[in-house]
């Protein structure tokens, strides 16, 4: 069942579409906002992960048919169009997107070759802008949202992701300018920007099991509160700006990084 603060956020029965839904932050802000009574629709590239998703979605308290699951790889505009015609066409409207969809490429200007900063770029930024461009018409006829994930990263500079930085800082400033575009027509789009999350990002941009070990407990010492984050805490973030206890926020750029984003090197 929704949860009894569903009908204070103003989620029930509303439409979100969440992208890079099989794992992670994306995993988990579904499966928040179905328990809140939102429908959602989730979109990724592993069939068998989303299949999971949509049952934990079902866990939480949604009916199954309020749960769709599109198999896509956002690379593809056709995939990225196919996933919007989708969730309207079985929802028959679209009140919330969710742009989470991304990747990490390693390296600094001197040895990051054009074709990884053009793939960064592409699922990261141009993607994000993409779905954004599709949905937002779907969105202004409901007055609803968007949410997108963007990065510590978009706020501060960290050697050795160069084209990494770029991108959240470019989905940054996306959410600010579409946010200007449409803030007198109803519509509100934010974005959360997180420290290190316990994720797969980090090990699926070739880190090893050992060397991300190691990561985690070096990066206590770089967030303020002593410690990493963990998906459900921006989960939280992104229902709470998605939801009706947001509803004068906009434009905004969210830190849930511990601190990360306010300290100085030491």
């Amino acid at each position: 069942m929704a949860s009894a603060e569903s009908s204070v956020t103003g989620l029930k029965g509303k439409v979100a579409l969440i992208t890079g839904a099989t794992s992670g932050i994306g995993r988990e802000s579904a499966i928040a906002l179905a328990r809140e009574g939102c429908y959602v629709a989730i979109t990724g590239r592993n069939k068998e992960a989303l299949q999971e998703v949509l049952k934990l979605c079902c866990d939480a308290g949604l009916p199954q048919e309020k749960v769709l699951s599109v198999p896509a790889d956002l690379n593809d505009d056709k995939d990225c169009e196919q996933v919007v015609s989708a969730t309207v066409s079985h929802f028959k409207h679209l009140d919330i997107l969710v742009n989470n969809a991304g990747i990490l490429v390693k390296g600094g200007i001197e040895n990051i070759s054009m074709e990884d900063y053009d793939k960064q770029m592409h699922i990261n930024t141009r993607q994000a802008f993409l779905m954004m461009k599709l949905t937002l018409s779907h969105i202004l006829e409901r007055k609803g949202n968007i949410v997108n994930i963007s990065s510590v990263t978009g706020l501060r500079s960290f050697p050795g992701i160069v084209a990494y930085n770029m991108s959240k800082a470019a989905v940054d400033q996306l959410t600010r300018s579409v946010a200007l575009e449409v803030a007198d027509r109803g519509v509100r789009v934010n974005a959360v920007n997180p420290g290190v999350i316990v994720t797969d990002i980090h090990k699926r941009s070739g880190m090893t099991d050992e060397a991300y070990v190691k990561f985690l407990e070096h990066s206590k010492t770089t967030h303020a509160m002593g410690r990493v984050g963990e998906a459900r805490e921006v989960a939280d973030a992104v229902v709470f700006l998605a939801s009706d206890k947001s509803s004068f926020i906009t434009g905004a750029t969210l830190p849930i990084d511990g601190g990360r984003s306010v300290m100085c090197p030491r």
